[in-house]
């Protein structure tokens, strides 16, 4: 079963990253939540859940689980169908299921997963007719399919990851750069129709108050989309009353944003608003810092990697991890229009921290498997 594997590969530095920022998730959701006992139990069974899993799926020879493409596709089609059918509404938006004997999850968390193992077969096999128009179409067709799905519930901010997460496995696959400069080229006047389209409220597939976010982004000194800035505006408040060293862990002073109810979603969306403020500048670059480090080594054993669904492996969770941190950050600093990411290993919610734990088991293998004399 290992004889593959050479053990003195195994990444101890990437376990070591993301059990640190998972401890620091822990101890900012406990603050977060004012030491809330139900919040602060839910993330550390999702760490420990996560982390087993993690290891467990890191002897796991990646190849074999590449294998179960069809049945892999199959699941993520059928868990983000079943969010439609019999999924759960909270805050207007349809995305979680309850399973007998598990609770309730966020399938299109999983599903990020799902796709990265899909498409890392689907590139190692039909690689040499990556540029080919047919094969381009296909693949075009077979990601449509479940992020329109996941935009129908609707998450308009999880269909750009999963999209992002795919064009850079294209890319790292090898696909031509007159692909990307003719993409390139058709998405620049496209984006302006878009925005001039939004104005007008023609976009049938953005709701609308995924409409005013964007035009609030857009246009953030407009009176009408003000209250749409509101949170961002006292997240960047609260990251800058931070200063150098932070107010420190579970603080209850009068002047801080947290305690005086100013920020919504601070143990999930703005997360990383409470890291300001507590942990000040100092902290904020750790995790930033941490969260870079593991993108890194993802990246790392991309290059070392044996075979191609294996360096895909490893470049789709560095896709995932480095954009979603990217997003969740630019959403507290308003780089972004307002919306719905958890930051990596720290933000609340089961389904996500469990899912990107998977994901880096899988990492962790392609890197026990690296190619001789490397």
């Amino acid at each position: 079963m290992f004889s593959d594997y050479n053990f003195k590969f195994y990444n101890y530095r990437l376990v070591l990253y993301m059990i640190t920022l998972s401890v620091i998730g822990v101890l900012v959701v406990a603050s977060a939540s004012n030491q809330n006992s139900n919040a602060v139990t839910k993330q550390i069974i999702g760490v420990v859940v996560g982390f087993a899993v993690a290891i467990g799926c890191s002897f796991i020879d990646y190849r074999k689980i590449v294998k179960l493409y069809a049945l892999d596709y199959a699941v993520c089609l059928l868990l983000l169908g079943a969010v439609l059918v019999m999924g759960h509404t909270a805050g207007g938006a349809t995305r979680w299921i309850k399973l007998p004997g598990i609770g309730q999850i966020q399938p299109s968390e999983f599903a990020k997963i799902g796709l990265i193992v899909f498409f890392s077969w689907f590139w190692n096999k039909y690689q040499e007719n990556i540029n080919r128009p047919v094969m381009v179409g296909v693949a075009a067709c077979l990601a449509a399919f479940p992020i329109a799905l996941i935009l129908a519930e609707p998450n308009l901010s999880t269909s750009l990851v999963v999209t992002v997460i795919i064009l850079c496995m294209v890319y790292s696959a090898g696909i031509s750069y007159r692909w990307i400069g003719g993409v390139l080229a058709i998405a620049v006047p496209v984006g302006i129709l878009f925005i001039y389209l939004l104005t007008k409220g023609l976009i049938p597939f953005i709701h609308g108050y995924q409409a005013r976010r964007i035009l609030a982004w857009i246009y953030p000194h407009a009176d009408q989309y003000a209250e749409n800035l509101y949170q961002q505006k006292n997240s960047i408040m609260a990251i800058s009353s931070g200063q150098l060293q932070g107010k420190g862990l579970f603080n209850t002073t009068i002047a801080s944003v947290k305690d005086g109810n100013f920020l919504s979603a601070g143990q999930t969306d703005f997360i990383f608003a409470i890291i300001g403020e507590e942990m000040g500048f100092r902290g904020s670059v750790i995790v930033i810092l941490l969260i870079g480090l593991v993108v890194f080594e993802c990246l790392y054993m991309a290059s070392k990697a044996k075979d191609m669904s294996g360096k895909l492996i490893c470049t789709g969770m560095a896709a995932l991890i480095g954009f979603q941190a990217f997003a969740n950050i630019a959403v507290a600093t308003q780089i972004f229009p307002n919306t719905g990411l958890p930051l990596p290993f720290i933000s609340s919610g089961t389904s996500s921290l469990v899912s990107i734990f998977i994901g880096m088991g899988l990492v962790l293998n392609v890197g026990l498997q690296r190619k001789i004399g490397n």
